[in-house]
């Protein structure tokens, strides 16, 4: 497999500072902290000296990074091919007059929607409406589920009532309908005030803010490896399918829609068989329920399909499919039929951005010109099997050993040990070797950019043998 080349990558990490973050990090960080929070901050980055797969901080240090940005890094840091192109006219253009695109779109706003979006939409979907972010995508399908449920409900009439008209005003039926949303346990799709009704992943996301009463239903909670445990998973799928269909034929409001991520990524990486998902969608088929699959964050490649579902064959497509993330723009695929039955009702000012559909078309181009999906199949099988390799030797430190294409994650014993293996892993010893994060309680999370090869795989194994070693 021909591994991605990138001119002036470096071999492999540097060390300047001997703590970490280093002094001038600190430093800025004491002036940033005036006028903004910086208690997530892990340190300040050097957009210039970042190439590749590499990050690099003010001090001069340089990561190996397979955190990306929160997994939204496609194709490496200051790209020439891409840096080439957003000095062009067009691009340039484009940044210092934003468009309101849903009044005045650009002449070429439909070749980009149909080279860059259209050309990987999911099978059997034709439509796209972009958007800026991941919780926006997500909120603009729960509107486009809400109304569409509604069109059916007046038998396809787009005509409102006065009644309906005037109770919307103030947030009463039957202008403001009780529909709701279904999501799964550990399951998180925003930090809007609508997603943050669906997301289950942590209480500090939801905790003072005040939420719709939707439902919540399990989502299996597997055991590791798969392959081992195939009838006690298969047991959990059924649990959870069953009580499934009985939240949704008893809730106390309708159902308008679900919506599920493919692999739950900040709850905890948790997955779920083909066949889970297959049945979702045949149930809610059968119960006139549209199902909505979030792939902010499983899309674009990284599990070794462009999108993640596509793992599952499903013989009807999903209704809706949100992305964001490693697209670098957010947005909604859908039908046609789905489409809202008016103007300005799913609808913002900017719709997106031109330049984050150029840069979309850039890196599609790229996935599929050089074949990235198989890449991210072909190092993420060399990394489950070392990952399992030092499992072996370390169980408490790497366990559970989980993932597709490059979209992987192992636990450790608990928060603390994973928080320290993470902190170590970015200085073991004075050797700055490795940027990743965590997810869910105790999890691991490897989400490197999609022209991660092999080389770089064993450099993380390597630094990771190192931290277990002298854990």
């Amino acid at each position: 497999m021909t591994e991605y080349s990138f001119l002036n990558e470096p071999e492999k990490p540097t060390v300047i500072s001997k703590q970490f973050p280093g002094e001038k990090s600190a430093k800025n960080l004491q002036r940033l902290d005036k006028i903004q929070d910086t208690r997530s901050v892990v340190f300040v980055q050097d957009l210039d000296g970042s190439i590749g797969n590499y990050i690099k901080d003010i001090d001069g240090n340089l990561l190996l990074d397979v955190y990306c940005q929160i997994s939204s890094i496609a194709v490496g840091y200051n790209n020439p091919r891409l840096t080439e192109l957003a000095k062009s006219d067009k691009w340039v253009k484009a940044a210092i007059n934003r468009p309101c695109l849903g009044v005045f779109p650009c002449e070429d706003w439909a070749e980009t929607l149909e080279s860059a979006f259209l050309r990987v939409a999911p099978k059997g979907l034709n439509q796209v409406f972009t958007a800026t972010c991941g919780s926006t995508s997500n909120e603009i399908a729960f509107k486009a589920c809400f109304m569409h449920q509604q069109l059916l409900k007046r038998g396809g009439s787009k005509d409102f009532t006065n009644e309906e008209l005037t109770s919307c005003m103030v947030n009463e039926v039957p202008g403001s309908p009780n529909w709701c949303i279904l999501s799964f346990k550990s399951a998180f799709h925003g930090r809007t005030l609508g997603t943050l009704s669906t997301t289950r992943s942590k209480p500090i996301h939801k905790v003072d803010i005040p939420s719709f009463h939707w439902p919540v239903a399990p989502f299996p909670s597997l055991k590791y490896p798969l392959e081992e445990n195939i009838q006690y998973n298969l047991e959990e799928e059924k649990r959870c399918l069953l009580e499934f269909e009985r939240i949704i034929k008893t809730w106390e409001t309708p159902i308008a829609a679900i919506i599920v991520e493919p692999i739950q990524g900040e709850g905890g990486d948790n997955h779920a068989s083909p066949q889970f998902f297959t049945e979702l969608r045949r149930i809610t088929r059968e119960s006139n329920i549209l199902m909505i699959v979030d792939e902010v964050q499983t899309g674009v490649a990284t599990t070794g399909k462009f999108w993640a579902h596509e793992h599952w064959n499903l013989s009807t497509p999903p209704d809706f499919v949100t992305f964001s993330k490693k697209m670098q723009s957010g947005g909604v695929y859908h039908n046609l039929s789905t489409r809202a039955p008016h103007p300005y009702r799913n609808f913002n000012t900017w719709m997106g951005d031109p330049i984050r559909g150029y840069q979309a078309q850039f890196i599609v181009s790229e996935i599929l010109d050089n074949n990235l999906t198989q890449l991210a199949t072909t190092v993420g099988e060399y990394l489950k099997a070392e990952l399992m390799k030092i499992s072996a030797s370390y169980p408490d430190l790497v366990a559970n050993v989980r993932g597709q294409g490059t979209f992987m994650a192992f636990d450790s014993v608990d928060t603390a040990t994973r928080d320290k293996i993470i902190s170590l892993m970015r200085l073991n010893g004075l050797q700055q070797r490795v940027n990743m994060g965590g997810s869910g309680v105790k999890s691991v999370r490897l989400r490197p950019m999609l022209i991660f090869g092999l080389k770089h795989a064993k450099i993380f194994v390597e630094a990771l043998q190192l931290v277990c070693k002298n854990y």
